[in-house]
């Protein structure tokens, strides 16, 4: 019995894990002038969401992502351009909040990583290839 207790009590804490407060005012409505709004739709789909991992924030339903869009929303309705935005963001998340992190020393493994892969894979199959002609 009291491991049942004890197992209940640990499926509690997820059930208690989403906010009681309501969402942020723009997280889920639109700014009324369809040219800021295009602006910060076109930024929110480049910002990854940082709970969620693999969406931008312009999809993700959690919490955070919808504070971000209301924050987007409100720095242009308030005439900020949507890269000192962007900039904003990147100094405050880390550069893993864009889906288009900058080339520098610490990222070129991953930018260079493909192209090495693909090489090698190219290398493999000729000498396969080379193998099964001489056969």
């Amino acid at each position: 019995m009291r491991a049942a207790i004890v197992f209940l009590l640990m499926l509690a804490p997820p059930a208690f894990a989403q906010s009681a407060l309501p969402p942020s005012e723009y997280a889920n409505r639109q700014l009324a002038d369809p040219r800021q709004e295009k602006n910060a739709k076109a930024l929110m789909e480049t910002l990854r969401c940082l709970v969620c991992q693999g969406q931008s924030i312009a999809d993700s339903d959690a919490d955070m992502a919808g504070d971000m869009r209301a924050l987007v929303r409100q720095r242009i309705e308030a005439g900020e351009e949507p890269e000192s935005i962007r900039k904003w963001l990147v100094a405050r998340y880390g550069n893993w909040v864009s889906y288009d992190p900058p080339v520098e020393p610490v990222t070129w493994p991953l930018w260079a990583a493909p192209i090495l892969l693909l090489g090698a894979g190219i290398y493999l199959a000729r000498g396969r290839f080379k193998r099964r002609k001489s056969k």
